[in-house]
């Protein structure tokens, strides 16, 4: 059942990634076999809770949280339904921010300890009661804190870098150099988790030398991009990449420009699967962030899906970057519900991939034309590990 999250707070300093919070309660509802029953967040001022506090516990000052469960509220004429409401927990924004730099923790770690203290109170937890109950609240608050912790370590989103910009600056001269099976190399020497190319029908980049040299020595995974088209499926079904990724494919185009509609030829990408499937490559379908084309690539048996990120890396506005984050962010937690494996690209950089990288549900970037970019100036080696210190980082962003 769904955690429903209302705001109340002034959204000025710090704010709350309001998604993110959403996805930490439902986690922790999960940890403590509650994940059927829902529960209300209210995040409010400090002026707003010291009225809660004052009208409900006769205490007349702010304070960083408060619960109420369901039960103590609920009409007598209630407790025969079947309602699994666990009540609310009310967080106050503003003493988060000031508690986080008195305990000298971020602002995620503040509003995480506040949200399992709260739920914890809904659960029967008081640690008012007595000194034994103040010592089993605690004991549980640190084992659900260092079940979330474990959680984001052992689930970073990993990072696969697409080296097809290489193979770019090598067909601008005809010549053999730079090469991008050196380029793979010294890609997983940094870190990355995959390597990715897009063999194109008119072969404008990477060749198909490339494709096989990358076969034989890539130590990761080689996720193979391609059209739906009989030449390439047959040089796929060849070599036998760990993935391929099925993107549409024109040849006036500078690069892919969007994803892949699968509504208007849902036979034709079934068959392809279907192939795949027989010669056990797994198949990722590149997707506009659209519930309707998820539901499909799940129908026709797909294992993974890449959410097209480039109308929210080409944003103009940050009222239009964060309508398309929203798009992305609620089409990676409907994939991942529906059972598919949710990866991300397009358009990635520096500057917009770490709240990308911050979605739980999100399990892998693909990233080629920043970190070729910048790896110009300063080294491949380097780049890599730039953007892979981002993706670390991502999960304090909150």
């Amino acid at each position: 059942m769904p955690t429903k999250l209302t705001c109340h707070y002034h959204r000025t300093g710090q704010r709350v990634k309001e998604r993110r919070l959403i996805q930490l309660a439902d986690r922790l509802l999960k940890e403590c076999g509650m994940s059927d029953h829902s529960l209300s967040i209210l995040l409010v001022d400090d002026e707003e809770i010291r009225q809660i506090n004052s009208q409900y516990r006769n205490k007349n000052q702010p304070t960083n949280v408060l619960s109420f469960p369901f039960a103590d509220g609920a009409d007598a004429s209630l407790a025969s339904l079947p309602i699994k409401e666990l009540g609310d927990v009310i967080i106050s924004v503003e003493t988060a921010r000031r508690e986080a730099l008195l305990y000298r923790q971020s602002f995620h770690e503040r509003m995480t300890w506040l949200l399992v203290h709260g739920l914890l109170h809904l659960l029967g937890f008081d640690h008012e009661r007595s000194s034994g109950e103040e010592e089993k609240m605690q004991a549980r608050e640190q084992e659900l804190l260092r079940k979330i912790n474990n959680y984001r370590r052992t689930a970073m989103t990993r990072l696969a870098i697409n080296v097809d910009h290489v193979a770019t600056i090598r067909q601008a001269r005809g010549i053999s150099e730079p090469d991008p099976v050196a380029a793979a190399a010294i890609c997983e020497l940094a870190g990355a988790a995959g390597i990715v190319v897009h063999l194109r029908e008119d072969r404008r980049h990477i060749q198909d030398r490339d494709v096989f040299l990358l076969r034989q020595t890539i130590k990761s995974k080689l996720n193979l991009e391609m059209g739906a088209n009989k030449e390439i499926i047959a040089i796929a079904l060849e070599i036998k990449p760990d993935l391929i990724t099925l993107v549409p494919e024109k040849r006036e185009e500078l690069t892919t420009e969007g994803g892949l509609d699968i509504l208007s030829q849902t036979k034709k990408i079934a068959k392809v699967i279907e192939k795949m499937a027989k010669a056990s490559i797994p198949v990722s379908l590149f997707l506009d962030p659209d519930p309707k084309q998820l539901a499909v690539a799940r129908e026709i048996g797909a294992t993974f899906v890449e959410l097209h990120t480039g109308r929210y890396c080409d944003a103009t506005s940050e009222t239009m970057a964060e309508h398309e984050f929203e798009l992305l962010a609620a089409a990676a937690e409907e994939g991942d519900r529906m059972g598919l494996r949710v990866c991300a690209g397009h358009g990635l950089n520096y500057q917009n991939t770490a709240p990308i990288a911050a979605l739980d549900t999100i399990e892998e970037l693909s990233i080629g034309h920043a970190i070729i970019a910048r790896s110009l100036f300063t080294g491949m080696d380097k780049a890599v590990r730039d953007m892979l210190a981002i993706i670390r980082q991502a999960d304090m962003l909150l």
